[in-house]
């Protein structure tokens, strides 16, 4: 059995304990942005239940074009008001840079990507600077947001100031 049949087979037993229709707005009226990486357990690191929040996820979580589009649909036609950033420790996005990204995409695809990975350094900063654009943006009703870092080794979210 490959990984998505043992997915949709797994759906089978979620079924049995699927908790019925929501909403579609998010009862919490909040939005998280986080990093894609598969071993960030969103719901139970923020005490979530289904239809409680909005996630957008992304390699890095970082604040593109895309996450500010999905932002104002959240705010201005599903009613959330705050945001909150979940970045972590030992992200893949630190790992390289983006020439480097790109430079090996084009090597194996011959095609060079049109868009800058938004590779980081130092998770703090980059939380800054998320914090910064997600403030900075006009097309939000709130800026309310905070940001997170959330440990890997520890399972440990600490707010970044």
């Amino acid at each position: 059995m490959d990984e998505i049949d043992a997915m949709l087979a797994a759906n089978a037993d979620w079924v049995t304990r699927f908790p019925g229709s929501k909403p579609v707005r998010p009862a919490r009226h909040v939005a998280v942005v986080a990093c894609m990486d598969s071993r960030m357990p969103l719901f139970p690191l923020l005490g979530l239940e289904v239809g409680d929040a909005h996630v957008i996820r992304n390699a890095g979580g970082v604040v593109t074009d895309d996450t500010l589009r999905s932002l104002t649909i959240s705010q201005h036609l599903l009613g959330t008001r705050a945001v909150v950033l979940v970045h972590h420790t030992d992200c893949g996005m630190q790992k390289t840079d983006d020439a480097g990204l790109a430079d090996v995409v084009e090597a194996a695809t011959g095609h060079r990507p049109p868009w800058q990975a938004r590779t980081f350094t130092d998770v703090d900063e980059d939380v800054r600077e998320s914090l910064r654009l997600l403030r900075a943006t006009p097309y939000l009703l709130s800026h309310d947001v905070r940001g997170t870092v959330y440990d890997v080794d520890t399972g440990r979210l600490r707010e970044v100031s």
